[in-house]
């Protein structure tokens, strides 16, 4: 009697993976090997279709002397370190006194999280209504306690500010989850061993808590950090890049090379290289990411 063969079982996973991955080459590894060809063309329309001339490197080469990009990047950066940092601290503290709450946790855990169920251009929209100079809502309260009005929309010093404090009023909803599950995760022995030992809250939070969670807060960083690089929602509906170049993001940057100054080579160019400097910093964010893990 014929021995009916038998399909290994790392066969069928490489086979129920296929599809998968094919969408997945389809939808990322394309694009990115179309952008590249991008960046090392010059494209120009006429007629209604595109002419592709190879230059190389050109494109990268210009990169170095644009100063309206080294801006870009110089905002990004303030913009993600200040306002990320500031996030995890929020979102870390409100997290630490909702799992102490036994009684209304969810009531306090649906209002901390309302800011990121809102719209980014209905966000947009209501922000800047709340800082317009002649009738915002801001102004007006700070009139209430006898200070001027500020523009802070409209002046240089104060405009980036302005959008990081909106980023973390709609953003830190997302640490505060991340971290409250992290803190959820805890076994309550270690409450229970702290307060044997004679820690008040402070002392606790400090020596127990901020160490064992110091891998969560790593990731929780990362992730943020890698999202808070791709703004744009809020540059182009505040401020749109100005006043002057005070709010210019990279994002943005490479938006109007694309659409307004119809440079599509040297757009790809620069989205090639925030693309990569971005893989760079993940990479090295999970590697310290690892070794917080390994040290808790």
């Amino acid at each position: 009697m014929s021995q009916v063969a038998t399909v290994p079982e790392s066969v069928w996973r490489r086979l129920a993976l296929a599809p998968s991955l094919a969408v997945f080459v389809m939808l990322s590894v394309l694009p990115v090997v179309n952008l590249i060809a991008m960046s090392m063309h010059e494209i120009r329309w006429q007629d209604g279709r595109s002419t592709w001339q190879f230059i190389g490197a050109a494109h990268y080469l210009r990169l170095g002397a644009d100063e309206l990009l080294h801006k870009g990047f110089y905002n990004t950066l303030v913009f993600s370190f200040v306002g990320v940092s500031l996030q995890i601290v929020i979102g870390f503290l409100l997290a630490w006194a909702v799992s102490r709450i036994h009684r209304g946790r969810v009531v306090y855990r649906t209002i901390f999280i309302l800011p990121i169920l809102v719209p980014g251009i209905l966000i947009g929209a209501v922000w800047k209504l709340m800082l317009n100079y002649d009738f915002g809502l801001v102004n007006s309260l700070i009139e209430v306690f006898g200070f001027q009005p500020m523009d802070w929309l409209g002046k240089a010093s104060l405009a980036l500010a302005s959008v990081i404090v909106v980023d973390i009023w709609h953003w830190t909803p997302f640490c505060f989850l991340l971290l409250l599950a992290g803190f959820e995760s805890l076994p309550q022995e270690l409450h229970e061993a702290a307060l044997v030992d004679g820690a008040n809250a402070w002392t606790e939070l400090r020596y127990v808590y901020l160490p064992i969670m110091m891998p969560v807060i790593v990731v929780t960083f990362l992730f943020r950090f890698m999202t808070s690089l791709k703004v744009f929602d809020e540059i182009y509906l505040l401020t749109g890049g100005g006043p002057g170049s005070s709010t210019e993001v990279v994002s943005y940057t490479i938006y109007r090379t694309f659409f307004t100054q119809d440079q599509m080579g040297y757009g790809s160019a620069m989205s090639v290289t925030v693309l990569f400097l971005i893989a760079l910093l993940l990479v090295s964010g999970f590697a310290v990411s690892r070794f917080k893990g390994r040290e808790a």
